[in-house]
């Protein structure tokens, strides 16, 4: 009778166990969380697997997969406005707590690089709610109809001093802890600069040798060597394209002048040319002292065609048209619209901005 109750208690376990065979479980439970509806996604190099996730309870949640290899998880909330990252490690249980409204704040436990980072977002607890609170007043003037322009400043000084305190006190943190994961992920979080990588650099320089098999390390001095490849006096990135009329455009086609090369996209309301002074440079200057090639994320090449046909300005341009675009936004780092870059007669690159008065200046120096 022993042996049978033995037997049946065994069976039970070995049930309940197979039940428990999962990789990843996440667990949360957020204050003030309006939008119960959370998105995770899951990946590891190339490879993403999304979850949608409905809380159980206002604010709780419970995020499970039993299959796969995944190096972060990113869920986003309320409408996918905020979000927080997590590093799993399979079969350990993460918890995520918090105040909704703080998303850099949430305590991440569970697993040594979430632990770590936790502890150091501890410590930075009061500068981090500092920037949340500036940054939440700015947006909310954003909104007024009537904008009080001083109140602005200085709201946006306080909130410039907190990011330089926080990226001191993020520095100090990596090189207390160089032989720590957790370390190269703050250097991603808080020194990625696409126009100058020299304090990601000086960073990366401290971390442990060990961590180079780390694969955000990696990562890191890719982005660093493409920042490089666009830094101002670097020799401006040959390219081969065609532009909207199949003609062939390269940068030897600009000899002897200086060429204005300016990433655009039809969404983007900044990147209208008048507001980037593309249209006066146009009409201002010869194309034998400057020329412009216009890069536009837009697939339809037929419809501008149509655009630029009742346009009295003669424009070059290249679409994204079997990914030309695409091409040249990797090739010249840009990351995000509109972004300008200014080359000189010999082929190196003088100016990156997103200022059109900043485009008008510098030519106006340069050339009268």
């Amino acid at each position: 009778m022993i042996k049978r109750l033995l037997l049946i208690v065994g069976i039970i376990v070995s049930l309940s166990s197979c039940g428990e065979d999962i990789a990843y479980r996440i667990e949360g439970k957020l204050t003030n969380l309006e939008d119960q509806t959370l998105y995770a996604v899951f990946e590891n190099d190339d490879i993403k697997a999304v979850d949608t996730v409905i809380c159980e309870k206002p604010g709780q949640f419970l995020i499970e997969r039993k299959q796969g290899d995944f190096r972060e998880v990113t869920i986003f909330f309320e409408d996918k406005t905020h979000w927080v990252t997590v590093y799993p490690e399979k079969g350990e249980k993460v918890t995520i707590t918090g105040d909704a409204n703080y998303p850099t704040m949430l305590r991440v436990k569970g697993g040594h690089i979430n632990d770590r980072l936790s502890a150091i977002k501890k410590e930075l607890a009061p500068l981090l709610k500092e920037q949340a609170d500036l940054i939440h007043q700015l947006h909310n003037r954003g909104k007024e109809s009537v904008n009080n322009t001083i109140e602005e400043t200085d709201v946006a000084s306080r909130l410039a001093n907190v990011n330089h305190l926080l990226s001191e006190e993020v520095a100090a943190a990596v090189k207390k802890y160089p032989d720590e994961e957790a370390s190269v992920i703050l250097i991603q979080n808080y020194f990625m600069h696409p126009d100058d990588t020299r304090r990601m650099d000086e960073l990366l320089a401290v971390l442990n040798p060990k961590l180079k098999d780390f694969y955000l390390v990696q990562k890191l001095q890719e982005y660093s060597a493409r920042a490089k490849r666009t830094a101002l006096g670097a020799e401006a990135p040959g390219f081969n394209v065609k532009n909207i009329y199949g003609a062939p455009v390269s940068l030897d086609s600009f000899p002897q002048r200086y060429l204005l090369l300016a990433f655009t996209a039809p969404w983007c309301d900044m990147c209208q040319t008048e507001d980037l002074y593309l249209d006066k440079v146009a009409t201002k200057y010869p194309k034998d002292k400057v020329d412009m090639l216009l890069i536009s994320l837009d697939d339809n090449q037929s419809e501008v065609r149509k655009v630029l046909a009742k346009d009295s300005i003669d424009w070059n341009l290249v679409t994204d048209s079997a990914g030309q675009a695409a091409m040249l936004v990797d090739l010249y780092n840009v990351s995000a619209l509109p972004r300008c870059f200014l080359i000189d007669e010999e082929g190196k690159i003088i100016l990156k901005t997103d200022n059109g008065m900043e485009i008008k200046h510098t030519l106006e120096n340069l050339i009268e």
